[in-house]
């Protein structure tokens, strides 16, 4: 579905159908996931352009349409998923490359709630000495505090090299960030979908004591946009936030 969202052709009847029927309920989903992957593409680039040449993208679905080993094809990616199914697919896909990108990219399935597992498998193909780019995009909202993220993501910032990237994106709503920026917190809700409505301050946890690059954590429209804004650009109703942290020391 995601993959139909974002103009592809690796997805189904039944997904397009989904996705038509959800667009008419809710007009900003779409938007909103173009959004997400226009700013996973810049943070990419950001970081790659930092001299970081492997990536871990950790819940990443289906590995198409602009993902990392497109955007950076000279790094390796390693995109890990949990998901039977969708290992399946990206496995296929990420044999049969898109006509002119040399892919260094492979495939785990693990869950990025179990960092020991994660980095295991990983350091198949990367080399965990060295900085890498990890990527949260999208998928923290989708785990709630009793899963334990932070837990699983402070792990991450532990065993990472210096030098290395965490890049988050994060679901919320306008009316959490007004509650944040008006009493300096807020009280944290639960999804419809069972994950968490964290609050930018909750959000901005996730970094830990990783400093973050310029503009901070905003608006992911507005993280280092390639083009200004302009008179009658979407304006979505729900926000997601983005930031890039950067491991120092």
């Amino acid at each position: 579905m995601y993959d139909y969202m974002l103009g592809g052709k690796d997805n189904f009847a039944v997904d397009r159908l989904a996705i038509d029927q959800l667009a008419e309920l809710i007009p900003e989903a779409v938007p909103l996931a173009r959004a997400n992957r226009a700013f996973l593409q810049r943070a990419v680039r950001y970081v790659a352009a930092a001299g970081v040449r492997q990536f871990l993208d950790l819940g990443s679905g289906l590995p198409t349409q602009g993902s990392a080993h497109e955007v950076a094809p000279e790094a390796g990616v390693v995109y890990v998923d949990h998901d039977p199914v969708v290992a399946a697919h990206a496995r296929a896909l990420l044999e049969s490359p898109a006509p002119g990108v040399a892919s260094r990219a492979a495939f785990v399935e693990a869950d990025l709630l179990d960092p020991d597992e994660v980095l295991a498998q990983a350091g198949r193909f990367l080399d965990l000495d060295r900085p890498v780019g990890i990527l949260l995009v999208s998928i923290l909202h989708f785990l709630p505090d009793a899963a334990g993220p932070q837990r699983a993501v402070a792990e991450l910032r532990r065993r990472v090299a210096p030098g290395s990237h965490l890049v988050i994106s994060h679901a919320t709503t306008m009316g959490r960030i007004e509650e944040e920026q008006g009493r300096g917190g807020g009280h944290r809700g639960s999804s419809a979908a069972g994950g968490a409505d964290r609050t930018p301050g909750e959000i901005r946890a996730f970094f830990g004591d990783f400093p973050l690059e310029p503009p901070g954590l905003v608006q992911a429209t507005d993280w280092r946009p390639d083009r200004p804004k302009l008179v009658g650009d979407w304006s979505l109703p729900s926000s997601l936030m983005a930031g890039v942290g950067k491991k120092v020391g």
